[in-house]
């Protein structure tokens, strides 16, 4: 992998790290009421996702190396 290649992976990690961080402000300041439970659910599942993202992108740049 070239530096270039490094360089996306970096970008792409602090744009969903970025989105992770706003979307645990909405779920937090989201008032809790029945209307809001399955927008609620969305926001939790779509932060799921990023957090795997996020830990795809980490293991790619950050390898473990078993020595």
């Amino acid at each position: 992998m070239n530096e270039a290649e490094k360089q996306q992976i970096r970008e792409k990690l602090e744009a969903l790290k970025l989105e992770h961080r706003d979307l645990d402000e909405a779920i937090h300041h989201m008032p809790k009421t029945i209307h809001t439970q399955m927008q609620l659910s969305r926001l939790k599942k779509r932060k799921l996702c990023l957090k795997d993202d996020i830990i795809k992108l980490e293991n790619i740049l950050l390898p473990d190396i078993i020595a």
